[in-house]
């Protein structure tokens, strides 16, 4: 049961912390108002670690990997197989171009607050088809990974009503449901929201026709160690099976390369100027750099077509013992 890498050791320590804080705020609701954006954060690391779990697995043994993915499938949200129909074997492979269900020009290519804001819900429609996909395919031809689906689902929700149940037998249904939802449901809804928010960030006006232009990266230090290098998502896609600490070493080969209004030191800055002083200052705000992603090369007119295609679960990034 111990890690492939001891990198992951904190890993497993943000795991243990995690109902650590949900119980500290279950014991004593009070404290609520002092530690809910702890339960945010960690709700959010959950989401970053499923990622990181579904590109490189924490340990060598299959059965430790699908507990632990049941594990943060509590805490992160959602259970966290979906991370590979959308993430790994969809947009890894598109990277927001034609075919990507996470694109970031569906309806626009203008870098807007509204359009930021409301990407969580546009993109969560159309993950779902990749997502239903899959479940399809596993149901038909792989039983163990059909169970295991189901086994995060079941862990997912069960756990929650037993975790609502408790709050509401400890203090009584209307502190019960408060505590529980400030402390495991909002961070959850949290969670999935800054995900693909962030996610958003990372591509909207980068240019994925381009060797190292098709990802928007924010390598500030402390960003990338609460978010287990999730900052340096150009490495990441260049590398996807370099495990997470390996990131600042690959970033390092590359970033020279990367167009500087594609290097963000600061991720709130970013956003500040991004979406509040860009309303009276346009040029702070982002542009297109180099092609489009909806302007080929070779001059076709492109279609948003609805991606369903989730491939063999053996390609972009995903390891094989994962499956």
């Amino acid at each position: 049961m111990l890690p492939r890498n001891s990198a992951d050791y904190r890993t497993l320590l943000w795991l243990l912390m995690m109902p650590l804080v949900a119980a500290i705020q279950y014991w004593n609701p009070s404290l609520i108002s002092r530690m809910w954006w702890l339960s945010a954060y960690f709700a959010v690391a959950a989401g970053v670690i499923a990622h990181n779990h579904n590109h490189v697995p924490t340990f060598s043994n299959k059965g430790a990997n699908s507990i632990f993915s049941n594990w943060i499938s509590f805490f992160y949200g959602y259970p966290t197989f979906v991370w590979i129909p959308t993430h790994n074997l969809n947009h890894h492979k598109y990277v927001n171009k034609v075919g990507d269900a996470t694109i970031t020009w569906r309806h626009t290519n203008k870098n807007n607050a509204l359009v930021a804001i409301t990407y969580f819900f546009v993109t969560s429609y159309y993950q779902s088809f990749p997502i239903g996909e899959f479940i399809k395919k596993a149901k038909k031809n792989n039983p163990k990974l059909y169970r295991q689906i189901i086994a995060q689902y079941v862990t997912f929700f069960g756990g929650h009503a037993v975790a609502i149940s408790i709050a509401c037998k400890m203090h009584g249904w209307k502190l019960g449901l408060y505590v529980w939802l400030c402390t495991l449901g909002l961070p959850a809804l949290f969670s999935l929201w800054t995900l693909t928010f962030f996610n958003y960030g990372q591509h909207v006006h980068s240019d994925p026709w381009s060797a190292h232009d098709h990802s928007r990266t924010f390598d500030g230090r402390l960003l990338n160690y609460l978010l287990f290098n999730n900052g340096l998502h150009t490495a990441h896609h260049e590398s996807a099976s370099t495990h997470w600490s390996g990131l600042p070493a690959q970033y390092a080969k590359i970033k020279d390369q990367i167009h500087p209004e594609l290097r963000e030191s600061n991720f709130w800055w970013w956003v500040f100027r991004q979406y509040f002083l860009a309303l009276v200052i346009p040029s702070l705000g982002s542009k297109q750099i180099g092609r489009a992603p909806f302007d080929p090369p070779n001059g076709e007119k492109v279609r948003k077509v609805r991606s369903e295609s989730v491939g063999e679960a053996v390609e972009a990034g995903v390891n094989a013992q994962m499956i």
